[in-house]
């Protein structure tokens, strides 16, 4: 059988997916860089793009990578390849947070990753209000099943359970805004005219919801609200909680997958989401996150689903700018 080659086009290929992935205030914070000689392709933490005031463990960040390896790996899947994932393959070596063994070709095409393949095209990060109906309990779980197929929990809580978390992150919201290094970080990656394709575009500046409930990140950090465009978010929202057995720099990369894994297949069956990370940014917050009932876990990200108006995805910095040749 003949083997699938590494070379330029493909290497741009998958870069230009892993790329696509979301991250912390689209900080992009990954490097790429191809070993040819081993058929592997290393993910590496961009420490240069870190927003270390709001996430100084760098978490959030491992996140963000975690969902570049996922979308790596299922553009790798959708070219032919069956691809080798190793997280931290090299403790010598912290910043490399993953590596993609690419040196066998795929038994058999797969629709179902097609479908995820082309879904990284069109996933993108919705802060609007939801208007649609409810997101179908079948395609929950769906979504659960993506999540545990990359090692990781995702439930849908009570009404009550959704109300004190939206009460958590309400207050993680105000700390925020009001903390002067974190709101300063925050608007520092705020893109203004001619900025660089990475960062937080305007779009994302709001609207905040008039009602209050539903504590949507407001990036510029403007208090009071007056200053905030406001406007009726839905009332009910639909609020799903992605955990994990244990809180490992490991952990947090298989959180980003399992993110992604979700996140693209919902936007497969047209079901839009934002991301409410604002709890997890202060350490006893997030701990009082966790659900007492389902016993010991860590959370790591809120995702909100319903159906909304399309919109447009966060343009990314070139394959070039992240593509790291030097050996």
């Amino acid at each position: 059988m003949a083997t699938l080659a590494l070379d330029a086009t493909a290497v741009e290929k998958l870069v230009s997916a892993a790329a696509a992935a979301p991250s912390i205030h689209n900080t992009q914070p990954w490097h790429y860089r191809p070993r040819p000689e081993t058929a592997t392709l290393e993910v590496r933490a961009a420490r240069e793009r870190a927003v270390p005031d709001t996430d100084p463990g760098g978490r959030a960040l491992h996140i963000s990578v975690g969902a570049a390896v996922f979308n790596l790996h299922t553009a790798a899947r959708h070219l032919g390849w069956s691809p080798e994932v190793r997280l931290l393959p090299d403790p010598a070596e912290p910043d490399l947070l993953a590596a993609v063994r690419l040196d066998a070709r795929s038994a058999a095409a797969l629709p179902a990753t097609d479908e995820l393949y082309q879904a990284i095209w069109h996933r993108h990060t919705i802060r609007t209000p939801f208007t649609g109906p409810p997101v179908p309990a079948a395609l929950l779980d769906e979504l659960v099943e993506a999540a545990r197929a990359e090692d990781a929990t995702l439930y849908l809580p009570s009404p009550e359970e959704t109300h004190r978390l939206l009460e958590l992150t309400a207050e993680a919201e105000r700390r925020s805004t009001t903390d002067p290094a974190r709101s300063a970080e925050s608007r520092s990656w705020i893109q203004g005219p001619g900025s660089e394709p990475y960062g937080i575009p305007a779009s994302a500046l709001g609207p905040q919801d008039s009602a209050g409930q539903l504590p949507m990140r407001d990036f510029a950090a403007l208090r009071p609200a007056e200053h905030i465009p406001a406007a009726p978010f839905e009332a009910e929202p639909c609020i799903t909680v992605l955990a994990t057995d244990h809180d490992r720099p490991a952990d947090w990369l298989r959180t980003g997958m399992a993110l992604e894994h979700v996140l693209l297949l919902a936007t497969v069956h047209q079901v839009r989401a934002s991301l409410l990370h604002q709890a997890m940014e202060w350490p006893y917050l997030r701990w009082s996150t966790r659900d007492p009932e389902r016993g010991p876990g860590h959370v790591q990200m809120l995702i909100r689903l319903g159906y909304g108006p399309e919109g447009a995805a966060t343009p990314r910095l070139p394959v070039s700018r992240v593509l790291d040749t030097d050996t």
